[in-house]
């Protein structure tokens, strides 16, 4: 009876594991022929679908990016008007595109529509002629990469935006990472080799894992328009200011040697810097990158589907997606996690917004300094304390994640522009007592976006009829000229909507 039973259990755990074999060989043979390409992939192909043919998985993952429903509490794929929400931002930015609009980002598959119907972008002067710079396009597209090769890299950043909108028609998507023939991650801008090569080192000797940050780095960072450039002058040509190192303060102390500014303030004349966003330099400070983990990990996290196991291109806030993005080492509960990330996110917007506060009344000081007749010189310390602190603050804004990729560094920063504005009112205040102004300067009712627009001056229903204008005009003309080239560059979808 014994021998009976026994020969009983060893059949079925034979069965069983003979189940087992034949499931790991079907994988096997899955994955073997799930990859066997069924297109050659040519040379700077900016068509993701064509891309999609051979790795259908990651492709369809890549689609959801167009998805737009999913809102964070400062962040997420969904559409949000950043100026509605924190009107200082316009009294902040006066003068500079962003007091026009700022909308939060929603993924990749919409940058071509966001930037399309953007009102920084305006509408053009004459046909084809845009205001903003072609550079503009730079992180947009895998049609960059094909037309910088193509026609060169300086070629490509000359001229205005609207000159290349019938060229760039992909969003963002495969070859913007990857190499067309061996699908290793590569870098396709220049601007990030550049700026490795200028601090003195060799870009190619990063690691996988390296790269799967460096990637992201080829956009999420500060970076500027250097129109100075030896043989390139008048082109705004893309650089980063990393020769110093990439702390706001090495940062700060490059722009101040080349005396670079993004604007002048309309209100305080100081001469701004705009950081753009530096998602990578302020992730380098924080402990996940302190234990390796890239920034795919947690954006891009591994996904399975029918025994396939692939990186999800479906690019988003881990939020999102917190079973594969977080809990593969944080063992705590999903509610948990995220209130973890909220909690870190509201203490620093609580002083973000403090500081903001304190920046709006100096540029406000700054210009009723100027209306009593203050001097350049007497203004000069007074202006570059508004521009450090206003870094400071911008840094620590922009970078979007950094309150809880970074929350230390972050608070840092935050601090130190507490002081630099601080510091900056009490000489105002100083100097407003010398011109004969001895009380409180009295702040501007900017309590919504139309008031504080109004107050710098924006004609908001010119700039909206001009951009009403440019969609219906010009918009068609990029559509139908990429039509006629869709069988070589594609020509998906640039929207007229939002």
């Amino acid at each position: 009876m014994k021998n009976k039973v026994l020969f009983i259990v060893t059949v079925v755990v034979v069965f069983l594991l003979g189940l087992l074999a034949s499931s790991i060989v079907n994988r096997k043979n899955e994955a073997k022929y799930q990859y066997v390409p069924k297109v050659n992939i040519g040379d700077n192909e900016p068509r993701n679908a064509e891309w999609g043919k051979n790795y259908p998985a990651e492709y369809q993952s890549f689609l959801q990016t167009a998805d737009t429903s999913f809102a964070t509490y400062q962040g997420g794929s969904a559409m949000r008007d950043m100026l509605d929400e924190d009107t200082n931002l316009v009294v902040l930015w006066a003068g500079y595109g962003f007091s026009k609009d700022y909308s939060q980002g929603r993924g990749h598959m919409n940058a071509i529509k966001d930037i399309t119907n953007s009102l920084r972008t305006g509408g053009p002067k004459g046909e084809g002629d845009g205001p903003m710079p072609a550079t503009c396009w730079t992180c947009k597209s895998p049609d960059v990469p094909r037309l910088m090769n193509e026609k060169g890299i300086a070629e490509f950043y000359s001229g205005k935006w609207a000159d290349k909108g019938d060229e760039i028609v992909n969003p963002i998507g495969c070859a913007d990472c990857h190499d067309s023939k061996t699908m290793k991650l590569t870098i396709s801008r220049p601007a990030l080799v550049e700026a490795f090569d200028a601090m003195g080192k060799d870009i190619n000797q990063a690691t996988h894992q390296e790269m799967r940050s460096l990637v992201c780095a080829q956009c999420h960072v500060e970076y500027y328009f250097d129109k100075k450039l030896p043989g390139k002058e008048g082109v705004p040509y893309l650089k980063l200011p990393w020769e110093n190192g990439m702390s706001v303060e090495a940062m700060e102390e490059y722009y101040d040697a080349i005396e670079f500014s993004d604007w002048t303030h309309k209100l305080s004349r100081a001469p701004m810097l705009k950081a753009q966003h530096p998602g990578y330099e302020t992730y380098l400070t924080g402990v996940h990158a302190d234990r390796g983990v890239s920034c795919a990990d947690c954006h891009m996290p591994y996904k399975s589907e029918g025994g396939q196991k692939f990186t999800d291109h479906h690019i988003q806030s881990p939020l999102n997606n917190v079973s594969n993005a977080c809990q593969v080492c944080h063992r705590e509960d999903a509610d948990k996690l995220k209130m973890n990330v909220y909690d870190r996110q509201r203490k620093t917007a609580e002083n973000r917004l403090k500081l903001e506060g304190f920046l709006v009344k100096a540029h406000v000081e700054a210009k009723k300094a100027w209306d009593l007749g203050a001097t350049e010189e007497q203004m000069k310390d007074i202006l570059m304390d508004i521009r450090h602190a206003q870094w400071r603050w911008d840094y620590a804004a922009a970078s979007h994640g950094a309150s809880f990729h970074s929350p230390v560094e972050t608070a840092r920063v935050i601090g130190s522009g507490f002081t630099i504005i601080q510091d900056g009112r009490v000489k105002l205040a100083r100097l407003l007592a010398e011109l004969g102004h001895n009380e409180a300067v009295t702040m501007p009712d900017i309590s919504t976006k139309e008031k504080a627009q109004e107050y710098i001056g924006l004609d908001m229903e010119a700039l909206r009829k001009e951009k009403a204008e440019f969609k219906k005009n010009l918009v068609p003309k990029w559509l139908e000229a990429a039509k006629e080239r869709e069988s070589k560059y594609g020509a998906k979808d640039v929207s007229l909507n939002n």
